[in-house]
Formats: structure tokens, C-alpha cells, sequence
């Protein structure tokens, strides 16, 4: 084996393979759009909590590097159902999704080798930003790379990292 441990961070029950049945999940939609400005709202990510909004949030790019472009490209986020096939953002928080999980929770407690993590190996909400924090207080010297699944934005710094961890190791 490559590792003692493997660290799965999917969903809980596509994992054992929904033998249990599917949990359920909040998924999302996006819908991007280029425009003609070189500024539409000033901030990467502003969130939409009220009613008459039918996005959660709208996204512009260009802020998460400083970009100067010209246009800007934004991406509204819409809430959606999910269903299998679909791919899963959020837990469902409620009592019969819970009373799963806790089954769920049982087979990947005695699964070894593998650690469960992440809002969906452990179905449960994370806010991010507490995350990091919780972990930099843990580990001030913590490096954190923000990587993309769906663009695979940050994914070659943290390979950079990685080599240069397997080199050092191997020297």
C-alpha cells in the first residue's frame, strides 16, 4: 500500500455504494456571463439572503487574483435539487437524513484505513473560513492551497508543493 491511511472526502454513501440508501444533498447551478465592464461589483463573492433574489450569490473572477481586464466575467449561483448523478455541495440537515448518517457513520467507523472528512464524508455544513482558522491555530505554519475540482485554479501550486515535499523526503 502507498499510504497507512487514505483520507475520503466524497459522499459518505456513494462510498459504500448507497447500500444503506441515498442521503440527501443540496446541489447548485451556475450560469457565467461576460460583460462588458471591467467592474461589476466590486468584490469576488456577494451573497444574496433575501427572498425576491433568486440567486444565492454572484461571483466576479477577477477579484480572487486582482485582474485589470478590461470585462469581467461574473457567475450567479443558483440553489438546486439534487439527485444522483448530479454533484452534491450540501447536507441536508434534517431528522431522517441524520438517522442515515448515523448508520452511515457506523460503517465508515469501522472501515480501516480510511479517514471520513469534508462536509460530505462527514455530511455535515463546514464554513470554510472557520476551517482554516480552526487549522492555523492548530498549525500557525500551515500552508493552505484553494484548489478548484471544477477549473483546477491552485492545483499547480499545490503540485509545486508536493514535489518539492517528495524531494526533500527522498534526499
Amino acid at each position: 500500500a502507498l499510504a497507512e491511511k487514505v483520507v475520503y472526502t466524497g459522499p459518505v454513501d456513494a462510498y459504500f455504494g448507497y447500500r444503506l440508501g441515498a442521503l440527501q444533498y443540496r446541489s447548485v447551478r451556475f450560469e457565467t456571463e461576460v460583460l462588458d465592464t471591467d467592474n461589476y461589483q466590486g468584490n469576488a463573492v456577494v451573497n444574496y439572503t433575501d427572498a425576491e433574489t433568486p440567486y444565492t450569490r454572484i461571483i466576479e473572477h477577477k477579484h480572487f487574483e486582482f485582474g485589470t481586464q478590461p470585462k469581467t466575467v461574473i457567475s450567479r449561483e443558483y440553489s438546486a435539487e439534487w439527485k444522483p448523478g448530479d454533484e452534491p455541495y450540501y447536507p441536508v440537515n434534517d431528522e431522517k437524513n441524520g438517522a442515515l448518517y448515523q448508520q452511515y457513520k457506523a460503517l465508515a467507523d469501522a472501515e480501516g484505513g480510511v479517514i471520513f472528512g469534508g462536509r460530505l464524508g462527514e455530511y455535515k455544513y463546514y464554513d470554510m473560513d472557520k476551517v482554516i482558522e480552526y487549522a492555523h491555530r492548530r498549525n500557525p505554519k500551515l500552508e493552505v492551497f484553494p484548489v478548484s475540482a471544477k477549473t483546477g485554479e491552485g492545483m499547480d501550486a499545490w503540485c509545486d508543493w508536493l514535489r518539492k515535499q517528495v524531494k526533500d523526503w527522498q534526499a
